[in-house]
């Protein structure tokens, strides 16, 4: 956990009410408040997808997921997605490349999920604090892994609900 990440408070609409929060201070979420947490499946040219590991110390430990993480105040959905990605895996991506897949609403979080293009040849950087490790799979492989229980457990009810749109964008890219 960042010290000193704000986040916009936002309604379940996903737009910022004008209130910020201090992550890790008490009293999240606030009476009706969400945040948003943008997260991005790379997928190379290759038709490769990539997974990222926890990091040990993280909640979740050692467990598989899209990159991804809480959008800070004043950033957009994809304006974190974009630094999220960069931050967690060294893979820089225009803003107006990622295509949006949906939205999975949680207690006091909206999850949005984007599909990001790489070139097969891209070289994945993670972040030691973030990350522990990272895999290229094919589609049916990350399907696989997610219905294994080999995902962050957060991950299950999300992969549940967005799946198919998932599939959708990778089968029309």
């Amino acid at each position: 956990m960042a010290a000193g990440e704000w986040w916009d408070v936002t309604d379940a609409d996903g737009v910022p009410t004008g209130a910020t929060f201090e992550r890790g201070t008490p009293g999240w979420p606030p009476q009706g408040g969400f945040h948003v947490v943008s997260t991005v499946c790379v997928r190379r040219d290759d038709g490769m997808l990539l997974l990222t590991q926890r990091s040990a110390t993280k909640d979740c430990p050692l467990d598989w997921e899209f990159p991804g993480g809480s959008v800070l105040t004043g950033e957009t959905s994809v304006e974190g997605a974009v630094r999220e990605l960069r931050e967690e895996t060294g893979i820089a991506v225009p803003a107006e490349s990622l295509e949006f897949v949906g939205r999975f609403v949680e207690e006091s979080a909206l999850i949005d999920l984007y599909v990001a293009a790489a070139e097969p040849d891209v070289v994945v950087t993670v972040d030691p604090v973030e990350v522990a490790a990272s895999e290229w799979l094919a589609v049916d492989e990350v399907e696989a892994r997610w219905r294994d229980g080999l995902m962050a457990p957060p991950w299950e009810p999300r992969l549940e609900a967005l799946w198919g749109p998932l599939r959708i964008v990778l089968d029309a890219g």
